[in-house]
């Protein structure tokens, strides 16, 4: 049976750790192995240690990175540790990140991070049970959270 990590953050304005958890349960059957951990720059080595030491096989990460400009260098700084923690295992680990001032208000970064939650939730499990249903999406303008932007028209 597959394993599926999901780490979280504590930061994060929203639970977003159980929206993804509720989304894949829906979906199919698999074990799941959750963290939580401070902020997102603790991320990168949580996802590392679900792949090695608990044997996933693809991880979310999810987390809120703040509005402030040294909140975004934190951001960068975790997405390149993201990166290096799949290099070195070879896994894929998916990063699912709201930044906090993509919202208008609090109303609706809460409904962007259950629904990018949610959605990339459902991408890790077309990655590992659905792949040509991925292929299928390929070019199509798919984005986590809003609507989605469509194919670009020639």
């Amino acid at each position: 049976m597959p394993i599926i990590g999901v780490v979280d953050t504590t930061f994060a304005r929203f639970n977003m750790g159980k929206a993804a958890v509720d989304e894949i349960q829906k979906n199919v059957s698999v074990k799941i192995i959750r963290r939580t951990v401070p902020g997102v720059k603790d991320l990168p080595v949580a996802a590392k240690k679900l792949i090695e030491e608990e044997g996933c096989d693809i991880v979310m990460a999810l987390g809120m990175p703040g509005s402030k400009p040294t909140d975004k260098v934190c951001a960068h700084e975790a997405s390149t540790g993201i990166i290096q923690a799949q290099l070195m295992t070879n896994t894929h680990i998916i990063e699912v990140f709201v930044h906090e001032d993509e919202a208008k208000d609090a109303k609706e970064l809460a409904f962007l991070m259950e629904q990018r939650s949610r959605e990339h939730a459902l991408n890790v499990v077309k990655m590992l049970f659905k792949p040509e249903q991925m292929i299928r999406e390929a070019g199509t303008g798919q984005r986590q959270g809003f609507e989605d932007v469509g194919p670009a028209r020639v």
